[in-house]
């Protein structure tokens, strides 16, 4: 009988395996994923900053030791102006009548404007004057340049013409009084020799005696 109870608790045992699934073993942790480093952030580089160099700039024409400076026209209008001073009185009216005509050529005008101012004379100043009111008036580009310098001329030829004007007004009113005096004289000289004659004539005689009828 205790065959027999084992068996059927082995019996038993074999029918509880067959309809019961066995447990499954736990299932193994998996395993995180390896991180990926991310590469280092590049170390910031230094700015490097490269001088940009300019162009040279070219010499001034002035300051060219290579090539000799040219002067500029209003630079040789005053050496020529310095040049007039030195001429005699013959040697300017042959400078003037030289220059001749200047037409509309604003250099010329200059020219011939500076050489009529230092003959000092009433005339040549007039015309001197309205040279350079020429080159005031001109719209040729040549003009440009000159234009400072003609009115500084300008301005003084007008001063000077002023004053000639004033000593012409005060030479007149001179010769005026001056005339006036040898008049004054004149007459009184002719009293001083009425008065003479008047002193010098000798007195007529009384008549004393009647003459007989």
């Amino acid at each position: 009988m205790r065959t027999s109870l084992s068996a059927a608790a082995i019996a038993f045992l074999l029918s509880a395996c067959g309809t019961t699934p066995a447990p499954q073993p736990p299932a193994a942790p998996t395993p995180p994923a390896p991180s990926v480093a991310s590469p280092p952030a590049p170390a910031p580089q230094a700015l490097v900053v490269t001088p940009v160099q300019a162009p040279a700039a070219p010499l001034p024409e002035a300051l060219n030791t290579q090539a000799p400076p040219q002067p500029d026209t209003v630079t040789a209008l005053l050496t020529y102006a310095e040049r007039l001073r030195g001429l005699s009185p013959g040697e300017l009216a042959a400078e003037i009548a030289l220059q001749g005509d200047p037409g509309l050529a604003p250099l010329r005008q200059m020219q011939l404007a500076l050489a009529l101012m230092h003959s000092h004379q009433a005339v040549d100043t007039a015309r001197s004057l309205g040279l350079l009111q020429r080159v005031l008036g001109s719209a040729a580009p040549e003009a440009t340049p000159l234009k400072p310098l003609a009115r500084l001329l300008a301005q003084r030829l007008l001063e000077q013409r002023r004053l000639e004007d004033t000593a012409e007004r005060q030479g007149q009113q001179l010769r005026d009084n001056q005339r006036r005096i040898e008049q004054l004289t004149e007459r009184l000289e002719a009293m001083r020799a009425i008065e003479r004659s008047l002193t010098t004539r000798p007195p007529a005689a009384p008549n004393s005696t009647r003459p007989a009828p």
